[in-house]
């Protein structure tokens, strides 16, 4: 059966949000501007998840991070916000966890401006206490810091709180602090990738979010 939680932090992209399609459009920007070939959505959803310089230099290469960084927020700003969708099942498990008077945190590689405006342009700005990004801290995914940030915002003890993913890197980032992590094998990895990397909670779906928390899963 799984602790008590008192609190829970959500990565944005993969988990919550269906956000590829930007990031691959923005990424086919700088693609584009350096005379290279887009790249389908797949190819780039397997890319993503350690933040946009990573995503840039390893597409243009180093001495093209800077300038290629800023082609693709210039064009991202353009579409991510219609370009983003919630993902099956988030906003009802959002609300049933809400009204349980959990509270609840984002924190995403993703600058936090732009969270913080797919949060707000998908009604759910009132369910979360903080939304951390990775100009708020020295270091991103799969560094701590970012998740440690949000369990102080949220003044709830570590131990009571469970971090929610989708990726491998979700669960390298909670190793050090000893969060418990719950990753759902709906997003980029595979279940079997997610399975070996030794979570504390596999789920199949979002949904069985408020099941787990009172141990019936």
């Amino acid at each position: 059966m799984p602790a008590a939680y008192t609190a829970l932090i959500f990565d944005l992209d993969g988990t919550l949000v269906d956000s590829y399609g930007p990031i691959a459009e923005s990424l086919n920007q700088v693609r584009r501007h350096y005379g290279l070939p887009d790249k389908r959505v797949e190819e780039v959803r397997a890319e993503v998840g350690r933040g946009l310089d990573v995503l840039i230099e390893e597409n243009v290469g180093p001495e093209r991070t800077e300038e290629g960084v800023r082609i693709f927020r210039a064009h991202y700003r353009k579409v991510f916000l219609s370009g983003t969708k919630l993902l099956p099942g988030v906003r009802e498990t959002l609300e049933i966890i809400a009204a349980r008077g959990l509270p609840m945190a984002v924190t995403s590689n993703k600058p936090a401006y732009f969270s913080r405006d797919i949060v707000e342009s998908l009604g759910l700005t009132s369910w979360f206490r903080a939304i951390v990004g990775p100009e708020m801290v020295l270091r991103p995914k799969p560094d701590p810091e970012m998740v440690l940030k949000a369990v102080e915002i949220l003044g709830r003890p570590r131990e009571e709180v469970l971090y929610v993913g989708d990726m491998t890197i979700d669960i390298d980032t909670c190793r050090r602090p000893a969060l418990a992590v719950c990753v759902i094998a709906a997003g980029r990895d595979s279940r079997d990738a997610l399975a070996s990397a030794e979570p504390d909670y596999l789920l199949d779906r979002f949904q069985d979010l408020p099941a787990l928390l009172d141990g019936r899963v």
